[in-house]
């Protein structure tokens, strides 16, 4: 029997696309990659004996945050615009045989519409809260293997290397 791997998070970093150089890997105190939850449709026969919501292909929306410690002025060139970040995280990737540390990936394209500083006083490090809505691009890639890709302009939305709407495309006659 095959042992899966154990991946363990052991460091993270926040930046733009547009800025790869501009990294907050001492600043961010956390990151909230967002969850993939499919949406539902609710059927409930007259005549049947249970009501069903039945997965569609189609995720509700993702709301990616990340925290960090001290006020980050650079957040403010953009916020509330549109722009594209790539979530980083270090794994340590644990198994027979040893182990290694390998990439983690998220790009998310959306907004940051909230910046909320956390309660505090001088004798406490203040800490401010990023916020994103309108995610319209999210994917995942750990140890270089896609595990998901969700596009709201291209209408894709691959997980596992399957795509989950090409059907509904091509139906359309997309």
């Amino acid at each position: 029997m095959a042992q899966l791997p154990l991946y363990l998070l052991s460091a993270v970093d926040v930046r733009r696309v547009s800025a790869p150089d501009t990294v907050r890997g001492i600043t961010i105190a956390s990151l909230t990659l967002p969850g993939i939850t499919f949406a539902t449709g609710e059927h409930n026969p007259g005549g049947g004996v249970m009501a069903v919501n039945f997965s569609l292909p189609r995720i509700e929306a993702p709301e990616p945050a990340f925290s960090a410690k001290g006020i980050d002025t650079n957040i403010f060139t953009g916020l509330g615009e549109t722009d594209r970040w790539v979530f980083a995280g270090s794994y340590l990737r644990r198994g027979p045989g040893g182990g290694a540390a390998v990439p983690g990936r998220a790009i998310i394209e959306g907004v940051i519409n909230a910046w909320e500083p956390d309660e505090s006083d001088p004798a406490e490090f203040q800490g401010c809260t990023h916020t994103f809505a309108e995610v319209t691009h999210y994917e995942f890639h750990l140890d270089g293997v896609e595990l998901f890709y969700i596009d709201f302009w291209e209408r894709v939305l691959r997980v596992g290397g399957v795509d989950r709407f090409a059907s509904h495309r091509s139906a359309l006659g997309a």
